[in-house]
């Protein structure tokens, strides 16, 4: 009896953003293994795959966009069928980690779900994690086995650099809690200047903050706003208000996460920023596109990131150029 060692891998998708799985595959010069998947008539998930999956490297990619609970639901339910199926190893990929955001407690009584997020994709029976721009950096530490840790920043600030390098640019932050993204921004873009927008947070309202003032000279600079994530896009065009106001001679929002949930759509297409830049980790809607958005794709870094694990190779070399 022979014993083969040869590694298969296979990639899956769930049905939130199957586009970008398509191209993430077609980028690794492999299929989307088909499968079975919907609901029963109390909206129970059923999935199954439709070839052998034993022993196999596996990659689950599923976007977790609304409504944000089923997909997270199925995407749990795809890593249970595989581990029962005797896959080899489960790797599953997150181009946007949903519940990120809760990731410490503010207040008494409240739930850490970032964390609780890790612990049922372990009991699934997932052996690693790729996501893209975690909205904070300690979530690596809540699941317990290998997180890769992608950053969209290269993809979005090369288009930055390309289409407005000549120009003078401030990298701004829309609060003080992300200056390092900042930095890392500076430092891409040849080491402009760097601005934040100080500002007030009201935790009793989500998804509301005050842009108070602009810490920082961008008077006559064309600043780039950036931020993890675009929801309902109040903080993010009332950050855009007030470098305006101060003097900035336009303003260029660029995010990896286009949530785009009311109103964010208006509020947007009415703010006076030059363009608005995000990739494509989530699905949009036809009825979210406008004129000022540009959205870039984030299939070459997951594909690359995930033959780096296929092939036991190094994702941090993806970024800092060395193992």
């Amino acid at each position: 009896m022979k014993r083969t060692t040869e590694k298969n891998l296979m990639v899956f998708s769930g049905r939130a953003h199957p586009a970008l799985a398509a191209e993430v595959a077609d980028l690794l010069g492999t299929d989307l293994v088909p499968q079975a998947a919907y609901e029963f008539a109390n909206s129970e998930i059923y999935v199954r795959f439709e070839e052998s999956v034993r022993g196999c490297d596996a990659f689950v990619i599923q976007s977790h966009t609304a409504p944000i609970n089923e997909w997270i639901m199925e995407h749990l339910i795809m890593v249970d069928a595989l581990k029962r199926a005797s896959a080899k190893r489960i790797t599953v990929v997150m181009p946007f980690y949903g519940y990120g955001r809760q990731d410490k407690k503010h207040r008494g009584r409240e739930p850490i779900s970032a964390r609780l997020m890790a612990d049922l994709f372990k009991t699934a029976g997932a052996d690693r994690l790729i996501t893209v721009d975690l909205h904070a950096d300690q979530i690596q530490g809540f699941f317990d086995g290998p997180v890769d840790h992608l950053m969209a920043l290269p993809i979005l600030a090369d288009h930055v650099k390309a289409k407005y390098g000549d120009q003078q640019l401030a990298v701004v932050s829309p609060d003080a809690g992300r200056i390092k993204v900042a930095e890392r921004w500076s430092a891409r873009l040849g080491g402009v200047p760097l601005a934040f927008i100080h500002k007030t947070r009201n935790i009793d309202r989500p998804n509301e903050t005050v842009a108070n003032r602009v810490v920082g000279d961008v008077k006559g600079r064309l600043c780039v706003l950036v931020d993890d994530m675009i929801d309902t896009a109040g903080t993010i065009t009332k950050a855009a208000d007030a470098l305006l106001a101060d003097g900035a001679s336009g303003v260029v929002i660029a995010a990896t996460h286009a949530i785009l949930s009311d109103p964010a759509v208006d509020r947007l297409k009415n703010c006076q920023v030059d363009e608005v830049v995000v990739t494509n980790t989530l699905p949009l809607t036809p009825e979210q596109q406008f004129d000022k958005l540009t959205q870039l794709s984030i299939a070459p870094l997951v594909g690359r990131a995930i033959r780096e694990v296929f092939e036991d190779g190094s994702v941090t070399s993806m970024f800092d150029g060395h193992a």
